[in-house]
């Protein structure tokens, strides 16, 4: 029976442990936070918990011109039963993915976990358990390092849980900040910034770049400045942290070039770094790359014969879904199954703001450098009929394909719920279907879906079918 430790219980390492136990392996997990790690218990579960609080309060905003009156007062925000909703569900979801595990026979271990000694050239790796201050070492024949990532503290502005805070002490305020100023304007500050305007809290983006979202597609963020816009949320733009300040009864953000933000409160969503320092690598032979993350190949092999890496600690897209992936793929190879290598260009992400903005593929980036070839459409959702029943006003449809074959290489998509209408993209990209494909299949009417089946009859050309 092959024995296989994992370090690590969020997404990589209890969906590896998982494949693993059902093709018969001894599995270890051992993590110290609890089973789902820091993804389940305080980074994405919570946040999109915390979201889905604040859609339900937004729905509230445009009822009017839906002939529906409220009173916009009425909706009031009980941040404790959301903070309580928000853990609770967090600690349900990891006794959930726990059950499952020992059901499978998986043995949890609450601990830390690191190599113990310099097994290169060995057949075995040894690895050393610490819980609640015991220790035991493990011999194993396949190790997987998953030990995730935690939040990037900024010199001079570390997180103190009162003012300044990071986004896992967010959910442990008693009531809504005056005014939060959100510290990055990447996937998780624009989150955050959405979510907080949707509860009707002041909010200020401070942002280093010239846009929000800088990786993500421009016109995507475009419309998300045009709603922060609407809504009174303040982008602060070429605008760099130099330190935070606590002054008791708020925060001043002292900027680089020497202005000065006030705020009431400040959240710190500057990045992450990967949690692989103390756990042994230099022991077996491993180095770290850029930014202290573990170098992989397509199947998730480190350089070390026996170890794999999967997850945050690899760098290779901060995504459960790829960290998942990267941790089933890890122990098919290891068992000897037949496995694909993963393949980034069929990843579908997403931003979880209002509206959502989801992507998958070739960006609009890549194409328009010259990079890729492609013939491009761009639907405003405006001009869909379902949009205009439900007063959709802003977000659109685009999907991308080979000059030559129609083959969809690519799409985005800005709406309510993004992150449903891009797997149709998603499975077109994966299964190399063509704008034909998709423009000769039914879609209900009316529907925000139809866009996209519109999409791809409006791409088709006569050479397409030839």
């Amino acid at each position: 029976m092959t024995r296989i430790v994992i370090m690590g219980g969020g997404p990589a390492g209890y969906e590896a442990a998982l494949v693993a136990a059902q093709h018969g392996a001894e599995v270890t997990v051992v993590e110290s936070d609890g089973v789902g790690g820091a993804c389940v218990l305080y980074d994405c579960v919570p946040s999109k918990t915390f979201i889905a609080s604040a859609g339900g309060r937004s729905a509230f905003r445009n009822a009017g011109e839906l002939g529906i009156h409220t009173d916009d007062n009425a909706a009031e925000v009980d941040l404790p039963v959301v903070h309580g909703r928000v853990k609770g569900l967090a600690l349900a979801q990891s006794a959930d993915i726990r059950a499952r595990l020992q059901r499978e026979g998986v043995r949890i271990v609450n601990g830390t976990a690191k190599f113990c000694d310099d097994t290169r050239g060995l057949a075995q790796h040894r690895v050393v358990v610490d819980s609640n201050g015991e220790t035991e070492t493990l011999s194993a024949d396949v190790v997987l390092i998953a030990t995730g990532a935690t939040p990037r503290v900024l010199p001079g502005a570390e997180p103190d849980g009162k003012r300044v805070l990071d986004w896992r002490q967010i959910y442990d305020l008693p009531e809504l900040p005056e005014h939060l100023a959100v510290i990055g304007s990447g996937v998780t500050g624009v989150e955050f910034a959405s979510a907080y305007t949707e509860l009707g809290v002041k909010v200020t983006m401070v942002s280093s770049r010239d846009r929000v979202l800088p990786h993500e597609d421009a016109d995507a963020a475009a419309v998300l400045e045009d709603v922060f816009a609407e809504r009174g949320t303040t982008v602060v733009k070429h605008a760099r942290a130099d330190r935070v300040e606590n002054v008791g009864d708020g925060v001043k953000i002292h900027l680089e070039d020497g202005r000065v933000i006030e705020a009431s409160h400040a959240l710190m969503a500057v990045g992450s770094i990967p949690n692989t320092t103390d756990i042994g690598l230099d022991k077996i032979g491993i180095e770290l790359g850029r930014g202290g993350y573990i170098p992989v190949d397509r199947v998730s092999r480190t350089n070390v014969s026996g170890v794999y890496a999967a997850g945050d600690c690899t760098g290779l897209m901060l995504l459960a879904s790829v960290a998942a992936m990267q941790g089933r793929i890890a122990m098919w190879h290891a068992l000897g199954e037949g496995v694909s290598p993963i393949k980034l260009k069929t990843v579908a992400a997403n931003v979880f703001t209002n509206p959502e903005i989801a992507n998958v593929g070739i960006s609009q980036h890549a194409i328009d450098s010259g990079k890729v070839p492609a013939r491009t459409i761009m639907l405003p959702l405006a001009t869909n009929p379902r949009a205009k029943m439900e007063g959709l006003r802003r977000g659109f449809v685009k999907l991308f394909c080979r000059p030559a074959t129609g083959v969809v290489i690519g799409g985005v998509v800005v709406a309510p719920n993004a992150s449903e209408l891009i797997l149709p993209i998603a499975l077109s990209v994966q299964n190399q279907l063509t704008v034909e494909d998709l423009a000769t299949t039914f879609s209900v009417y009316p529907s925000l879906s139809g866009s996209i089946t519109e999409s791809g009859r409006q791409l088709m050309r006569h050479d397409d079918l030839d």
